[in-house]
């Protein structure tokens, strides 16, 4: 692994300078599988998040003002850096948040098709002539970025999930100012940073500081620089950013967690399904929010589901996540270790069965298959961060939408069934942003409205939805004669 990226990028970059934070204390950076330290980051104070909007503002008037095929360009030249320094990366993502090779290629490839849609994000804001009542008025209705955007990532897909937000934001001609979660600083921070200074993007557009609300407190997103900000991550902080913004009156982007749940119908290809359900509850170690944390299957086909699930859930490899057999790496802390064991001693205390149960030794959590849960219990309508698995019997398709329906989140989902139209019709009763028929729950596409509903979240990315995101509607009316005034 190239430890350079450990030691080159483990500082803040504010207004196009590399240079340490001036807070108090630093950020330690451990690798979560062999407790190896990577990096020490020197913390970024209330000053260095002011001055790093400030230099956002600044760039950003000129950029909004390049032709948009010159921002293009450095885009491309981003693309190509990624794909040039493709296995580099997959080395630091496999060290800093213990990712497998699998889950590495994975991101791997969804950021560099991100990156792909901003090279033509660029050019895709479209101005419209609207009619005017008045014979001699024209209307234009401008799309103009909204400024600088505040960008807040998270642990578990931390390269993908800043740039889906800072590329399209930077395309659009905005500035950025990219906050990286504190087990992720490198390839969520300041790795992205890297990649656009070489392609390029003029110094100041693009700033990133590795912080702790500890340390800043709100002062990120009550800044009076940014307009919007993106945050992805829990409900709980997602809650409390969506009060700080709308009292800022800033538009806030909420990704925020899923409790989804994959379901197996009657007439299903139970074997498919298997394969789909093993996927989508055990990626990343589960610590995705799109994950299965329900795996609903009708009573008719219950015992032969359950027996291929178990059998493939115990056929799992678990270990050094730099082991290209490795399914199960380590979860990202020890903190999600201990709270994974919670819940399953909470679960079995409430009745439930272990069909598998899991050891955990510092951050590796083995597989657990959990079934017979009471109906009222709790965990069946949270979010599990981890390779915990419940699995539920129902009866019948009405029962199933109901099953699934009783949850606070909507973010994600599948059915798997052999009649599509069928499949269809149940999505279209569940109360989630997203849906899949005949296919994992965990899916990302650029051009794709990405978002959830309830508790998941507000607003989409993705597409036009990233235009609208990102962009803001301007007025401008030309009086071609003279209007007419009363008075």
């Amino acid at each position: 692994m190239s430890s350079s990226y450990f030691t080159d990028l483990a500082q803040q970059y504010i207004d196009g300078r590399w240079r340490p934070g001036t807070g108090s204390w630093d950020i330690i950076d451990f690798n979560p599988y062999d407790g190896e330290k990577l990096a020490s980051i020197t913390i970024a104070t209330v000053d260095e998040v002011d001055e790093a909007y400030r230099a956002a503002s600044r760039a950003q008037r000129e950029w909004a003002a390049t032709n948009p095929y010159a921002r293009r360009a450095v885009f491309e030249k981003a693309l190509r850096i990624v794909e040039e320094r493709e296995q580099e990366i997959a080395e630091v993502i496999v060290a800093e948040l213990g990712g497998t090779r699998l889950k590495a290629g994975f991101e791997l490839h969804l950021a560099k098709e991100f990156l792909r849609e901003s090279v033509n994000l660029a050019l895709r804001p479209e101005g419209k002539i609207i009619p005017s009542p008045g014979d001699t008025k024209e209307n234009r209705l401008y799309l103009v970025p909204v400024g600088v955007v505040g960008v807040i990532s998270p642990f578990n897909f931390p390269f993908l999930l800043s740039l889906k937000s800072v590329a399209p934001a930077l395309a659009l001609g905005n500035g950025v100012v990219l906050k990286p979660h504190q087990n992720t600083p490198i390839v969520g921070g300041s790795l992205v940073a890297k990649i656009f200074e070489d392609a390029g993007l003029p110094a100041g557009l693009l700033n990133v500081v590795i912080t702790d609300i500890a340390e800043i407190g709100d002062a990120f997103l009550e800044h009076p620089v940014p307009k919007v900000i993106s945050f992805t991550g829990s409900d709980k902080v997602g809650r409390h950013v969506a009060t700080v913004c709308a009292a800022q009156f800033k538009r806030s982007i909420l990704e925020l967690g899923g409790n989804s749940a994959l379901v197996v119908l009657d007439d299903a290809d139970v074997d498919y399904a298997v394969d789909a359900a093993v996927f989508s509850r055990f990626v990343h170690q589960g610590q995705v929010c799109m994950a299965a944390n329900r795996i609903l299957v009708d009573r008719s086909v219950e015992t032969e589901f359950t027996e291929k699930f178990v059998a493939k859930v115990k056929s799992l490899k678990v270990g050094d996540p730099s082991d290209p057999e490795t399914v199960i790496g380590p979860v990202i802390n020890s903190s999600q270790a201990d709270a994974l064991s919670s819940v399953v001693s909470q679960a079995l205390a409430e009745g439930a069965t272990a069909l598998v149960r899991g050891t955990t030794t510092d951050n590796l959590v083995e597989p657990t298959v959990l079934t017979g849960l009471p109906a009222a219990s709790d965990i069946l309508r949270q979010e599990i961060f981890g390779p915990v698995a419940l699995l539920v019997p129902f009866d019948g398709e009405e029962e199933a939408v109901r099953i699934v329906n009783d949850t606070p989140y909507g973010l994600s989902g599948a059915v798997h069934t052999a009649d599509v139209e069928r499949g269809v019709s149940f999505a279209r009763r569940i109360d989630t942003g997203m849906f899949h028929v005949n296919d994992g729950t965990v899916h990302d596409e650029p051009l794709v409205a990405f978002g959830g509903e309830k508790s998941s979240g507000v607003g989409r990315l993705n597409g036009e939805a990233t235009v609208e995101a990102f962009t803001t509607q301007k007025w401008i009316s030309v009086q071609h004669g003279r209007s007419f005034f009363p008075f």
